[in-house]
């Protein structure tokens, strides 16, 4: 069940991504599941799957533009 849940987020989280960084789907893709958002969402025990794609997406933006110092205009 939680498998198909994540399968139904996922792709809203990956046009969220293109879309701010203008990154490629499979950068995007990448780059989320190399990310601690995206280990977290893949990980049946932290219930980060049965949050909107919308909170995944802004946790993950909130990382990567902490990490790589990237100021962006929401």
């Amino acid at each position: 069940m939680h498998a198909t849940i994540r399968a139904t987020l996922l792709p809203e989280i990956v046009r969220m991504i293109v879309e701010r960084y203008g990154w490629s789907e499979d950068e995007a893709l990448d780059r989320f599941f190399l990310s601690a958002t995206g280990a977290s969402f893949s990980d049946d025990e932290t219930g980060l799957y049965g949050q909107s794609a919308l909170h995944i997406f802004g946790l993950f933006a909130e990382e990567t533009e902490e990490r790589e110092g990237i100021k962006q205009m929401v």
